[in-house]
């Protein structure tokens, strides 16, 4: 959970201020150079016959709940704007391509036209191409200028392995137009002495939000010339630029449009997307100019077969007896072992980065029983390698030397890996999006290819993969994020300061939040008004103030006790609940345990360790209303929408057995509560409405627990969080409703947008979170519908058959869906 991420003095003086769907495109075949391209597809078997082995084996078949076929597709050509110079027309055919797609020409028509625009086309769509095709023939008409540099653009990804990936594509279609084109990585990776040559002469900038954060813009005066001649800043992966995370991001593009203004330079915005709902209004959002949308996608696929995969229950229990499935791990390890032993390319994308490291490790273990040979064909794949490991990877799947691979999320943001035939996805990664980005990493050659989600144990996946029109049926989601929080703003308004001084014509583009925070930030005496501007006060950096991945604050490094080596560090606000002492770390494939947690210094002391659990940590929460923006009748009962506050103490952790999930204990801690200011979705019940559903007061604390915990775990399913980003509170008389409430917050101060969704779709989200409690085959609840991995009260007291008769009761009385534009129709 996200907290105080402002200097002292500022996170008290701030207060919170107070879709139209499409159809998914599923994932489809890259228009790459043709030297690449892997074996005869006619030559591998059908993704059909793929999936009916892994069905053949004992009880198998029983755990597939659906199969959904999406059949092949033809592309449709076009030709290029003849704008684009003959050069880089002809560079690209020597790739291979002959022709584009035609929705990859018509991003480059809007990019020469001067139009910001956004490619939101499925996977492997070419969407690269068509926003370097218009910038490298730029480019190469602005080494052609008779004065100055010539032009320049910049290019952002969402992870600097991305980056570098990108920019060996870049030097491979640009090494025809010789030094014309000048690419180069800008990071916290470069080294110094390569620093001023790209600030001076590279022409084509790759980095990251976070080194534009913190390295390019507060040193603008050092890149001026380069921002002077900006002509194109691409925006790659913008979907991943959501919640805090996408709020910061939009107030950096901001101080970056800023600063080009005043050099005289005004860029136009490419933006690439996997498939989502209303893109160009979230590059609108993101970015803050009006932005085109080119969602019609032009290329071929191949077949797909996407299969819904539940693991079985087995004989052990958990909290409170319930039943335990297996795990999606082990599973997942399982389906890898037997596509390997099918000599079937396939990645197993796993959240955690433990994760991906046992599933590699178990499926090794198995494939040694088979055939040893097979053993070093399977390897896994994360965020924490070096460069060279993960590109020699990445080659030997391609190769075919590797035949299955477990991997991280840092595999699926476009790194091109074409050639697989089969993806295992363990658990539903949080949103439609991600999900067809994991999907579409097979068939990217535009050969068949099979996809298998395997749920986890919890209420979303189990309700997912039993309610199939869930996932092929609904668009995919629209990006959430809120650039004029008031706790992103602030520092971003601070760090625009120290750039320039900040003056009244600056804050139209900052947004109509500068009004209520500026006063805030004058009386904690960050900022200083002299004459018509804000300047900034302090001698410190203030690009410091905040970390736009994280809460912020001061973070906690993590120290091996016997060395003293610096292992990491961890966001301030996570660090309670995941180096607390006895906590179980991961560092680079090595397992550590947490020894002492010094919150005083910042340092949580470790020391190697290979437990066999992992842990878990619990929490308590207590919640009061701030002030209540919007409130609709639900029947006698309320919606309501604003702002709260929260007190959390993480309390406990449990401590899991690996591969099984079962519970062996769990230990007390001792450490301090915080409070956290944010935006939340609550509903209150009557007395009229809980005799209606038959609650009564000893069953009724049990039936609002299971109905906030089973809400918690469907709504990533209509906004674009994971369960994780968010919390809940359910209490049987609520001081400030004077009613049996339940809450579910955002886990970010100021809030991230995912409540604020939560209450526009609250009719659906609640209608879908009672049919997983009451479609659950369990008796009594278990971790697939009401039973929570983070409850702090040990998911006690929970009553599921009342949680579905209160859901019910509610619903009888909902209005419908309130608008984007509710007015607030009461205080409380």
């Amino acid at each position: 959970m996200a907290f105080n991420h402002l200097p002292a003095g500022v996170h008290d003086a701030l207060t919170p201020l107070s879709v139209t769907p499409v159809t998914h495109s599923v994932p489809m075949a890259k228009n790459h150079r043709s030297d690449r391209t892997p074996a005869d597809p006619a030559s591998r078997p059908s993704p059909g016959a793929v999936l009916d082995r892994l069905a053949s084996g004992p009880g198998r078949a029983a755990r597939i709940t659906h199969t959904e076929h999406l059949p092949p597709r033809a592309g449709r050509h076009a030709v290029w704007p003849d704008r684009i110079r003959s050069e880089v027309i002809a560079a690209v055919q020597a790739c291979g391509i002959e022709h584009p797609w035609a929705h990859q020409a018509r991003v480059a028509e809007h990019a020469l036209d001067g139009d910001s625009v956004v490619v939101a086309t499925g996977t492997a769509s070419g969407k690269s191409l068509a926003y370097l095709v218009p910038v490298l023939s730029t480019l190469l008409d602005g080494a052609e200028a008779p004065n100055g540099r010539g032009a320049t653009a910049l290019y952002l990804a969402p992870t600097k392995a991305l980056a570098a990936d990108q920019c060996r594509s870049v030097k491979e279609l640009s090494q025809p137009l010789g030094t014309s084109v000048r690419p180069a990585v800008y990071d916290g990776d470069t080294p110094f002495e390569e620093r001023e040559w790209i600030r001076q002469y590279a022409n084509y900038v790759l980095t990251n939000p976070d080194m534009l954060h913190r390295g390019i813009l507060p040193s603008h005066p050092r890149w001026s010339s380069f921002l002077k001649s900006l002509r194109y800043v691409v925006i790659d992966e913008c979907h991943t630029y959501r919640g805090v995370f996408g709020s910061h991001v939009a107030q950096v593009l901001r101080r970056l449009r800023r600063l080009c203004a005043r050099y005289g330079s005004s860029p136009v915005f490419l933006l690439a997307s996997a498939t989502s709902a209303e893109p160009a209004a979230a590059a609108r959002r993101l970015t803050g100019l009006p932005v085109v949308e080119v969602a019609d996608d032009a290329s071929p696929r191949g077949e797909l077969v996407f299969a819904l995969w539940e693991p079985p229950l087995t004989e052990l229990q958990g909290e409170k007896g319930a039943p335990v499935r297996r795990t999606a791990t082990a599973e997942t390890a399982d389906l890898l072992t037997d596509l390997t032993v099918q000599g079937v390319r396939s990645v197993a994308f796993v959240r955690s980065r433990r994760g991906a490291e046992l599933i590699s490790a178990i499926a090794q273990e198995r494939l040694a029983e088979v055939d040893r040979s097979l053993v070093r064909r399977v390897a896994a794949y994360r965020g924490g390698y070096l460069p060279e490991e993960r590109r020699a990877l990445e080659r030997a799947l391609h190769s075919g030397e590797l035949l299955g691979l477990a991997a991280t999320t840092a595999l699926e943001l476009g790194v091109d890996v074409s050639g697989l035939d089969a993806v295992v996805i363990a658990g539903y990664p949080g949103t439609r999006a991600s999900l067809w980005q994991q999907a579409g990493r097979a068939g990217r050659a535009g050969q068949g290819a099979l996809a298998v989600l395997v749920a986890r144990d919890d209420p979303l996946d189990t309700f997912l993969v039993h309610h199939p029109e869930a996932l092929f049926d609904q668009p995919v989601e629209s990006t959430v994020l809120d650039p004029d929080n008031p706790y992103v703003l602030a520092p971003h308004l601070c760090a625009a300061a120290a750039e320039l001084p900040l003056t009244e014509e600056d804050l139209e583009l900052f947004g109509p939040g500068c009004a209520d925070v500026l006063p805030q930030l004058e009386a904690a005496k960050l900022l200083r008004r002299r004459t018509r501007a804000w300047h900034w006060t302090r001698r410190e950096r203030a690009a410091d103030l905040t970390d736009i991945r994280g809460a912020g604050g001061r973070p906690v490094q993590i120290v091996e006790s016997g060395t003293g080596r610096l292992l990491g560090t961890v966001d301030a606000g996570a660090a309670h609940s995941t180096v607390h002492e006895g906590a179980v770390h991961l560092h680079q494939g090595r397992t550590y345990l947490v020894r002492s947690l010094d919150l005083e210094d910042s340092v949580a002391l470790v020391e190697q360790a290979d437990p066999p659990y992992s842990t878990v940590a619990r929490d308590t929460t207590s919640i009061s209303i701030l002030e209540t923006d919007t409130e609709i009748p639900w029947g006698s009962g309320r919606l309501c929408f604003g702002s709260v506050e929260v007190t959390n103490q993480v309390v406990s952790y449990l401590r899991r057995r690996l591969i099984t999930g079962e519970v062996l204990g769990e230990t007390k801690l001792d450490l301090p509560p915080r409070t956290l200011r944010t935006r939340a979705v609550w509903w209150t019940v009557t007395e009229d409405q809980l005799d209606e559903a038959r609650i009564t007061p000893e069953i009724l604390g049990g039936s609002l627990h299971a109905a906030e915990h089973a809400s918690i775990g469907m709504l990533p399913l209509f906004a674009t969080c994971d369960r994780w980003d968010i919390g809940g509170v359910s209490v049987p008389l609520h001081p400030d409703t004077l009613l049996p409430t339940v809450f579910v917050y955002d886990g970010h101060p100021g809030g991230a947008g995912f409540a604020e969704r939560a209450f526009h779709t609250a009719r659906t989200w609640l209608s879908a979170t009672r049919e997983a409690i009451a479609s659950c085959e369990c008796e009594a609840g278990c971790p697939s519908c009401i039973q929570s991995p983070k409850c702090g009260n040990g998911n006690d007291p929970l009553h599921k058959r009342g949680a579905v008769r209160l859901l019910t009761a509610l619903l009888r009385g909902a209005a419908t869906e309130p608008t984007e534009g509710t007015e607030r129709a009461g205080a409380g």
